[in-house]
């Protein structure tokens, strides 16, 4: 763990290698293809990735199915993905066909109406850094530097998650409109953002500061508080905001 301290949240009233080859598909035995797997042992036996391939069920020319998965998985965190509803934008960011892409956030979308018609839809809280970290956690994963967003309610409750950008955060790509908008568009009064550093280090770098204060400004301005920006690293994370 970081030795950040955990900190409340207060919203203001305002694949796999075997000699250099690709373990594929058609290379598996019976028993441990996705779909087979899952007629013989059930849904809860495959793994996420698994499970990806099962719905896609085919790849590409260039890309087996379950390799696509897995990689999508890695590239992006599973819970990236799961919240996801930009098709065009995750097609590009995961590099994957557009119908593929529009396969997971429908299949995800069934899933979440789902489970809020059976468990009355209770939703996530955040009140805490620690709570935050513990939802991005999975961000560490990733090989590529991604900006996130999760937007609050005003009892702190989760509305909406989604990827701001990919790429090196500086103060050119991440614009003040592209992380507040879809606050504007949910309804949200706080938004927290985080972003990787699949170097590992929780240094917050000049251009991680002058991204956060113009983030900080833009909100006050908006009356949507920026309540914090995330450093998430393997090691753990690093709260942007207590260095400015």
């Amino acid at each position: 763990m970081s030795a950040t301290l955990s900190r409340p949240y207060r919203i203001s009233d305002a694949d796999l290698l075997l000699d250099e080859y690709v373990i594929r598909v058609k290379d598996l035995p019976d028993e441990d293809r996705p779909r087979e797997k899952l007629l013989a042992a059930g849904a809860q036996s495959l793994t996420q990735a698994e499970l990806l391939a099962v719905l896609w069920g085919v790849g590409t020319r260039r890309e087996d199915v379950l390799t696509m998965a897995r990689r999508t998985l890695q590239e992006y965190g599973e819970r990236a993905v799961f919240n996801d509803a930009q098709p065009t934008a995750l097609a590009e960011a995961l590099d994957i066909p557009f119908t593929k892409a529009c396969q997971l956030i429908a299949a995800f979308e069934l899933g979440r109406r789902a489970y809020a018609t059976r468990r009355g839809g209770q939703p996530v809280e955040i009140h805490t850094s620690a709570q935050a970290h513990q939802y991005f956690h999975d961000m560490y994963a990733s090989s590529k530097e991604q900006l996130r967003g999760l937007y609050l309610g005003s009892r702190h409750q989760v509305v909406h998650d989604e990827i701001i950008s990919i790429g090196s955060l500086t103060s050119n790509v991440v614009h003040p409109r592209e992380v507040f908008q879809p606050a504007v568009e949910y309804g949200a009064v706080a938004v927290i953002i985080a972003h990787n550093h699949p170097s590992g280090s929780l240094e917050p770098s000049e251009a991680d500061l002058e991204v956060t204060q113009q983030l900080v400004a833009a909100g006050k301005i908006l009356g949507i508080d920026l309540l914090d920006h995330l450093i998430i690293a393997a090691k753990g994370y690093q709260s942007i905001l207590e260095f400015i």
